[in-house]
């Protein structure tokens, strides 16, 4: 029987939007947003951004690297790469850890994900229309003590999902992206548009680019470094298993630039958006899940 070929992306364009698809979301949308907050703005960003370009980029392009050379998902490939080089097979452990860590995050971005669809129809049908701040934090709380509504929604989170993965690299998760990331960014603009109206749009903008260097300690730095992994979706395995479907005509270095800095302009615009919302309404810039 004939080896069946291994899939490979369409085109540079199609995995640099799929790539960004894996790094760009709750980690630039939420997480960025309220660590911002809570580690006094610009001076986190900063370091942020250090941490992205001087950590995270030589790492991506070292696990597409090993990806794309394994051929294989990110277990078989670490196996599989230690014994051609003779190396202990206990290297597969790294992968293990990968796909470990990859099925506990989509635990609990699958929640959130559920929450996602339930406020679309939500906006949709007007249900948000002429609330104010506490008003719509009831409406949240109110949906997190309804575990019937959160089950519902999470199972057709997961449906969808399984909907796209399953029709394959490019049929699926390239196709998906294609469409999905360019809405991302222009529905992203839309609110950064509706921020600069709220009249607090410079006070955001300070507060994301003009540093307090007396804010800065360990634990902003290690939060910078941690985001900037999160972001990136670095040590899950999944950058390694996207690694896996690129040929060898793709050159990592410039394809991981175009993704980091497409992934870092969505981060920041998230906060354009959200911050002058947050200041306009008074509400705290620290405030966790409820920013989103």
């Amino acid at each position: 029987m004939a080896k069946l070929a291994h899939a490979q992306w369409s085109s540079r364009m199609g995995f640099v939007l799929a790539a960004a698809g894996s790094a760009v979301g709750l980690g630039n949308i939420w997480r960025f947003s309220y660590l911002t907050g809570e580690s006094g703005g610009a001076a986190f960003v900063l370091v942020y951004l250090a941490c992205v370009a001087l950590v995270g980029l030589p790492i991506l392009v070292a696990e597409w690297m090993i990806g794309r050379r394994g051929q294989k998902n990110p277990i078989n490939t670490m196996a599989d790469l230690a014994t051609r080089h003779g190396r202990s097979r206990s290297w597969a452990l790294v992968g293990v850890s990968g796909v470990l860590a990859a099925f506990l995050i989509l635990s609990f971005y699958s929640v959130i994900g559920g929450w996602s669809l339930n406020y679309t129809l939500g906006s949709v049908m007007g249900s948000f229309t002429a609330q104010d701040a506490d008003a719509s934090g009831a409406a949240f709380e109110g949906l997190l003590g309804d575990p019937e509504t959160l089950l519902i929604w999470h199972t057709l989170f997961m449906v969808l999902v399984v909907g796209i993965v399953a029709r394959g690299v490019t049929k699926g998760l390239e196709a998906a992206a294609r469409v999905l990331m360019p809405l991302l960014v222009v529905l992203l603009l839309i609110l950064v548009g509706y921020g600069a109206t709220s009249g607090f749009f410079g006070e955001a903008f300070s507060f994301m680019f003009s540093p307090d260097w007396g804010a800065l300690d360990g634990s902003v730095m290690l939060a910078a470094m941690g985001q900037a992994f999160f972001t990136l979706s670095l040590g899950m395995g999944i950058m390694m298993a996207y690694g896996s479907y690129l040929g060898e005509d793709v050159n990592l270095l410039s394809t991981a630039r175009t993704v980091i800095v497409l992934d870092t302009v969505i981060a920041l615009l998230a906060g354009l958006a959200i911050f002058p919302i947050v200041f306009a309404n008074g509400l705290d810039a620290s405030s966790g899940p409820g920013l989103i």
